[in-house]
């Protein structure tokens, strides 16, 4: 309030500061400054990081609504942009306020991560010189937060720039997961025991498998999932011809996934080296292809670009076989597809995702695991239509006899599509 209470003084071109004790006086000042103002045109207010300024519950939410629906809603030239981080807080208070802001809203915009073209993008006017299988990696720390990107040091590598941002002494994002969600979420500890479930299973889980799994369930559980998918940190997927209530939900927040797996209980580190020579180890080169498969799946549009369908109507949704099928030879297969495309063409691209640093290579023993996938999915979907293997890949598949098995590939360079 005190802060408000500066910038009316500022706008206001006054000599004095208002006084201000509670937020209702803080509007009925902000209403005497705008109708000091001459002229037919917009008044414009802007409140930024509203869930902040509400942090303290002194009425800032019902003050606003007697202001609204008192005085500005009667007045043709009166626009109120409301932003705020947390968009959960956005949803509860503005778009579902069952009170005075009831049906308020005109229009709302949801701020979406950058894609790995817009980061390209953003890196390039800041003269950076990264090459695409860079920007990717830096993809897998960060996310396409675009506040992580802004204190990238663009004249260091990626390297140096991931080792002073999570391992340094006094990195800069060392306390950013526990501010993060407590800055975000009332109730935090909850919201992180499930972001924590979700990171040990980064296949996903079920509402029902995650509610075992903390040992609670309820209407508690499906509001922090449907919070923390609405500030983007998970993500529900449909499975292929199942109900909504069986989506799976996976947890999709770049910087946290590498925080709990790389970060958190490492300690300060004092090798710059240190994560330079950590990429060669193989739990990296795991999380890495795990990792690319997550990255895929936040850009499914330059997909079905890449593959010409974007103008098709296609449903995308994910896959667990629910049993083991006996593939004869002695050989069992339980079988999981994170992308499925199925097209209005009576096509469904069965989508896998490999991160190398060359051409990737299909071997005898994939080929077989490729087909194995198809088998199964057929015979447990009863399918009729025409399955398409799709590797999406970093730089293509190396040709030998084992890539016929591959109907069409999508490459890094389209994922910047």
């Amino acid at each position: 309030m005190a802060r408000f209470a500066l910038e009316l003084q500022a706008y206001g071109k006054r000599s004095t500061l208002p006084v201000i004790h509670d937020w209702y006086e803080a509007f009925d000042q902000l209403r005497l400054l705008l109708s000091r103002q001459k002229g037919g045109g917009k008044k414009l207010i802007f409140l930024d990081e509203m869930p902040w300024i509400d942090r303290t519950r002194l009425e800032f939410v019902t003050a606003l609504e007697d202001f609204w629906n008192g005085w500005a809603a009667q007045r043709g030239d009166i626009m109120l942009i409301a932003t705020g981080s947390a968009t959960s807080w956005m949803v509860n208070n503005l778009l579902k306020n069952q009170g005075g802001l009831y049906n308020r809203v005109t229009c709302k915009i949801h701020l979406r991560p950058f894609t790995l073209r817009e980061c390209e993008q953003y890196l390039q006017v800041h003269q950076c010189q990264w090459d695409r299988y860079a920007i990717t990696q830096c993809y897998m720390y960060l996310g396409g937060v675009p506040y992580y990107w802004s204190l990238l040091d663009v004249e260091r590598t990626l390297d140096e720039n991931v080792f002073q941002f999570f391992f340094a002494p006094n990195a800069r994002l060392e306390t950013e997961f526990n501010d993060l969600y407590s800055v975000l979420f009332t109730d935090a500890d909850r919201y992180v025991q499930v972001v924590r479930a979700l990171s040990q299973r980064r296949s996903g889980m079920t509402r029902n498998e995650l509610a075992e799994h903390l040992g609670s369930g309820g209407g508690g559980l499906t509001k922090i999932l449907d919070n923390l998918q609405r500030c983007d940190f998970i993500t529900s997927y449909q499975q292929y011809e199942h109900r909504k209530r069986d989506s799976i939900y996976r947890l999709t927040d770049f910087y946290t996934l590498f925080y709990l797996r790389f970060v958190e209980g490492m300690g300060v580190k004092t090798n710059k080296l240190y994560w330079h020579l950590m990429l060669n180890e193989p739990s990296v080169k795991v999380w890495q292809g795990l990792t690319f498969e997550l990255v895929a799946l936040m850009h499914i549009e330059q997909i079905k670009r890449s593959l010409g369908i974007s103008g098709m109507l296609t449903n995308e949704s994910a896959w667990r076989s629910r049993m083991e099928q006996d593939l004869g030879g002695g050989r069992m297969r339980k079988a999981q597809i994170d992308l499925v495309i199925d097209r209005a063409d009576r096509m469904v691209h069965l989508c896998e995702m490999k991160f190398s640093q060359a051409p990737y290579e299909i071997d005898k023993d994939y080929e077989q695991v490729l087909r194995d996938k198809m088998t199964v999915f057929r015979s447990e979907t009863k399918t009729r239509k025409a399955l398409l293997t799709t590797m999406i890949t970093t730089y293509g598949i190396k040709q030998n006899k084992h890539a016929g098995i591959v109907f069409s590939q999508v490459t890094l360079n389209e994922l910047f599509g």
